[in-house]
């Protein structure tokens, strides 16, 4: 192995949030030499590829959250960023849809939510919810005006692009084998290659507590897999609504339901569930990698997680083998859709950090060290917030 390379900052993951740090870091230092490594041959290849591309508008998440404080700013930075590189947007507005009165009484409560979030919001009743989307029935709704979507592996792209140009380096095809930190530096070895940095950021995404403990950090969760399985609709049905429709979610699931999603290239999508998955970065139906069954297996955080929500994980574990199960999920908002309507696409696969003691970690969580940050939750809507949370990071990073 050569000798290793020297860095200011390395970064470990050239998914969005990894990119939008090292572009952040770019400009609150420049002059700093920044180098990402990215262990596949492409950009953005697991979360940020695979996600359904809604800008969020932050309406869902704990008044002074991280999750509530940085969507609203990364919405609006996404949309410039997109603007600035060409990369389409679409703002459709997103309307959350209440089907019965126990979705209508969180529905209200989401209203209020939104009002302390300093969120632009209406309150539509069943006959103006009928009157903007004639295919739609429900017995109210909320709507979000600036709730868009966009292509975020473009946005990813649009990031390294920026950084390479301001002499940064972005390394692909180097999967991390061993992380060492001393007090004046911190050494990360791939198969073939050695770095030696400054400082540290990890964004290792659903690999990110493997890349923690191979730093020697104690850390008490594991990332769990689940699976966010999409389908596509004909092309015929491309009309069928103007807005992202998305129903009332059960606050205390961290997944937001099966949503009917206009994409940027004008496609339908429906979707997605959340089942467990048996492979952290495989993505065909099916698929299992025994090393990730083996570690969640062993973890008593997830069965603590599988029997508070056995009937939960059951249904939705159905409505992945039977798509009629799938299909009622939609149909309780949008009864124009039938079977032979579900056309495969594929899936996407979340990364969900567990605590031992079976708690879903529902914010950001960042672990750090004298030279090194660990990102090690950043889920939904980590794509919408990337920017101001690779601010964050740069700030961090450096004590300031």
């Amino acid at each position: 192995m050569t000798d290793a390379d020297r860095t200011d900052v390395l970064i470990i993951g050239g998914g969005i949030v990894g990119l939008a740090t090292g572009w952040k870091i770019q400009q609150a230092r420049p002059g700093l030499k920044v180098t990402i490594i990215e262990k596949e041959t492409s950009l953005a290849s697991h979360q940020t590829g695979h996600n359904s591309g809604v800008i969020h508008s932050g309406i869902y998440y704990e008044p002074g959250s991280l999750k509530a404080t940085l969507c609203k700013r990364g919405a609006t930075e996404t949309k410039e960023l997109a603007k600035e590189f060409d990369i389409p947007v679409k703002t459709t507005g997103k309307l959350l849809v209440a089907t019965n009165a126990v979705e209508k009484d969180r529905m209200l409560a989401l209203h209020q939510r939104a009002k302390v979030n300093g969120l632009d919001v209406d309150l539509l009743d069943a006959t103006e919810l009928q009157r903007i989307e004639p295919n739609i029935r429900g017995i109210g709704a909320l709507r979000v005006p600036t709730t868009g979507v966009t292509d975020y592996r473009q946005i990813a792209n649009a990031l390294a692009q920026r950084i390479t140009e301001s002499g940064g380096e972005i390394n692909r095809g180097h999967a991390v084998t061993a992380i060492r930190e001393t007090s004046d530096s911190v050494a990360v070895e791939t198969q073939d290659k050695r770095w030696q940095a400054d400082r540290l950021v990890v964004c290792a995404g659903l690999q990110a507590d493997r890349m923690a403990r191979m730093a020697g950090l104690s850390i008490d969760l594991q990332i769990i897999p689940f699976r966010g399985e999409y389908y596509s609709l004909p092309a015929a049905r491309n009309g069928l609504v103007d807005h992202l429709i998305y129903p009332i979610p059960d606050p205390d699931l961290p997944f937001l339901g099966v949503h009917l999603s206009p994409t940027v290239d004008g496609t339908l999508t429906v979707g997605p569930n959340a089942v467990l998955g048996f492979a952290r970065e495989k993505y065909r139906k099916g698929s299992v990698h025994l090393p990730d069954v083996a570690a969640y297996a062993t973890f008593p955080g997830l069965w603590r997680v599988a029997r508070a929500n056995l009937r939960t994980g059951t249904r939705e574990m159905r409505n992945s083998i039977f798509r009629r199960g799938y299909l009622a999920e939609c149909r309780k908002y949008c009864p124009e859709l039938i079977l032979s309507d579900l056309l495969p696409r594929e899936a996407g696969i979340r990364a969900q950090a567990v605590k031992r003691d079976g708690t879903l970690v529902h914010d950001f969580w960042l672990e750090k060290t004298p030279r090194s940050i660990h990102v090690l939750n950043a889920p939904s809507p980590a794509a919408t917030s990337a920017l101001p949370i690779g601010e964050s990071l740069a700030t961090q990073l450096f004590g300031v």
